[in-house]
């Protein structure tokens, strides 16, 4: 992120300029087509549990079996992707003295560990 000499000077009370766009938060960590499949599920074991409970309770907590099986799968793939982008840049050089750009893979490596987890917390 660049320094907004120009926004830094505003006083702290002033509202954004419409025209400036608030950046998008971080991506999902399940797909949309997946996260609804899912919703679906829930929302049939909703409805049709004043007819068959049983079966609904039952409907309910397959959803949530999918649902957590799919966010551990999610994870694993994250982290995967993650250690790939630094852990080949660590056995390059060594850690006493990184390069510029092993130094900047590194820092977004952690600024991303850093997201994931914090978002984990508030769950």
């Amino acid at each position: 992120m660049m320094y907004d000499q120009t926004r830094a000077q505003q006083p702290a009370g002033q509202n954004r300029v419409p025209s400036e766009r608030r950046t998008p938060g971080p991506e999902p960590l399940l797909p949309s087509s997946e996260r609804d499949k899912v919703l679906q599920r829930l929302r049939h074991a909703l409805n049709t549990f004043a007819d068959t409970p049983r079966d609904a309770l039952a409907e309910a907590e397959s959803a949530y079996d999918e649902a957590t099986a799919q966010l551990v799968a999610a994870l694993a793939a994250r982290r995967e992707l993650l250690r790939a982008g630094w852990a080949d840049q660590d056995s390059e050089s060594p850690v006493e003295s990184p390069s510029e750009s092993d130094s900047e893979e590194f820092r977004n490596a952690l600024r991303q560990y850093r997201e994931i987890t914090q978002r984990l917390l508030q769950l």
